[in-house]
């Protein structure tokens, strides 16, 4: 099963929560877990078999920054976190968990440059092309 179908939508577990009598009930069937980015990074990686220099390559990051990213060192901020996810050609909800997985936050269609961003990730565009797209209609691109 893809990993988009096998963990629960936010908002089914937050109705769950608030459903519950005792937060313990909710704690219990196992919905919290405490994933981290650079988990996160590889499984993504692992799942589309490519290796940290293809992430490099695609995403238009320093090989350092990556590194730092996968390693745990640093944190990307959210352009980074963006650019990473086209690295790594993520779906819409995995650049999404991505983003919350990094502390930044998620991409939101009532945002112009966002929008954009969001329409390029479910077109499949990869970071060059959504960086032609937002500099085509006057917004800063990912990669300056």
């Amino acid at each position: 099963m893809p990993e988009d179908e096998k963990e629960h939508l936010t908002e089914e577990l937050l109705d769950r929560l608030l459903a519950s009598s005792r937060v313990e009930a909710y704690l219990d069937e196992e919905h919290v877990t405490d994933r981290k980015l650079t988990d996160y990074l590889y499984e993504i990686m692992d799942e589309r078999g490519l290796k940290r220099a293809d992430v490099v390559r695609d995403s238009g990051l320093n090989p350092t920054v990556v590194y730092d990213i996968f390693s745990g060192k640093s944190r990307p901020g959210r352009d980074r976190a963006i650019m990473l996810a086209f690295g790594l050609n993520c779906s819409l909800r995995q650049t999404q968990r991505l983003l919350r997985l990094a502390g930044v936050s998620e991409l939101w269609c009532k945002q112009r440059r966002d929008a954009i961003l969001i329409w390029c990730v479910n077109q499949g565009f990869d970071r060059v092309a959504a960086d032609d797209e937002l500099q085509r209609l006057g917004e800063k691109p990912l990669l300056s």
